[in-house]
């Protein structure tokens, strides 16, 4: 599936990006989102910076800097958050542009042992939260 960048939720940067997701940072070649709906405390989304529909499609360079960038992100989210482990979901079946999502999973906590949901809409927080969570982060890039 191709997809036309003027209608790309990344690349025109629009309200429905927005309701999902609290930019954190700009990387090397992507951005770091705070996925808005925390039921995996402490998600976050990595999202290239160019309209590219797979990372297959990136050279060499760009994609071992894209996967930097992701690497970067998931330190970032161990430091910070301290999950048992960080499932990496790259799917792209509908919206296709280069992003993964970075889902922390913990003992104890929704889904562990298995697949994440990819959108379970049941934890929201408060602004306060949010700043929390990305400070955290932040804090650990």
């Amino acid at each position: 599936m191709q997809s036309n960048p003027a209608e790309c939720l990344y690349c025109t940067n629009n309200e429905t990006l927005h309701s999902l997701m609290i930019q954190i940072a700009e990387l090397r070649v992507s951005r770091l989102f705070l996925f808005k709906e925390q039921t995996y405390r402490g998600r976050c989304l990595v999202a290239y910076n160019g309209h590219v529909n797979d990372l297959n499609e990136l050279s060499d360079e760009q994609r071992n800097l894209f996967m930097a960038d992701v690497v970067q992100a998931t330190r970032a989210m161990q430091r910070a958050f301290n999950p048992e482990k960080i499932n990496y979901g790259a799917y792209s079946d509908k919206l296709s542009h280069l992003h993964f999502h970075l889902a922390p999973k913990y003992v104890d906590g929704p889904d562990y042992g298995g697949t994440f949901q990819m959108n379970p809409g049941m934890v929201y927080l408060t602004d306060a939260e949010y700043q929390e969570l990305i400070d955290a982060v932040k804090a650990n890039l």
